[in-house]
């Protein structure tokens, strides 16, 4: 099983089941920009402000034609099996059973704007927290600060670097320098910016 990122900003999903997993998942793809149809079950005031939309069970052959994606996540085993049964040629997570569904949403965070996802296999969503607070513990702001001023100096050599191993030295040379992580260190990134565009000034 290979990990992906799918881009869901207008894609439409179908939740079948809105308990806590449920409202979860619909909470995230509706987070990310997806049309959510909620059906059996409820939609809760905060997932209707953020624009889910009650369908009855009667449509779900309807709902699941209009679906790119499909989550189930009901309590109840014949009408998981139903849904399964209409949505078998789409993307379908199955919060019941993962291995009979052909997507996982697994465990995801950002710090900054890095995102982490982590699965575990479904062997332990106790340890997909841990390693959660773990990875959060060691990853600290001067990180995050640094990954801003990659991007930066990547525009930079773009534009005046046209070997991309001579860019990707360039940039090793930029993680490495005493005088910016110091800079970084007093979050003063105005100031490596200025000092990284000094010195690529001289390049030719």
């Amino acid at each position: 099983m290979d990990s992906l990122y799918l881009d869901m900003q207008d894609k439409n999903v179908l939740v079948v089941g809105s308990g806590e997993v449920g409202e979860r998942r619909a909470r995230r793809f509706l987070q990310s920009g997806a049309n959510v149809v909620i059906s059996s079950g409820h939609v809760s005031n905060q997932l209707e402000e953020l624009g889910a939309i009650y369908k009855p069970r009667k449509e779900l052959s309807k709902w699941a034609d209009w679906a790119d994606l499909v989550v189930v996540a009901s309590g109840d085993t014949q009408l998981n099996q139903e849904v399964s049964s209409l949505s078998k040629d789409k993307l379908i997570n199955r919060a019941d059973h993962p291995e009979e569904g052909n997507l996982i949403v697994p465990s995801s965070f950002f710090i900054g704007d890095v995102q982490f996802s982590i699965f575990t296999q479904g062997k332990s969503p106790l340890m997909a927290k841990e390693l959660r607070k773990r990875i959060q513990s060691v990853v600290n702001k001067k990180d995050i600060l640094q990954l801003e001023l990659q991007h930066f100096t990547r525009q930079l050599l773009k534009e005046k670097v046209e070997d991309q191993k001579k860019r990707r030295d360039y940039l090793y040379q930029i993680l490495n320098d005493k005088k910016i992580n110091e800079l970084l260190d007093n979050g003063k990134v105005e100031q490596a910016q200025s000092y990284i565009t000094q010195v690529l000034e001289n390049l030719h």
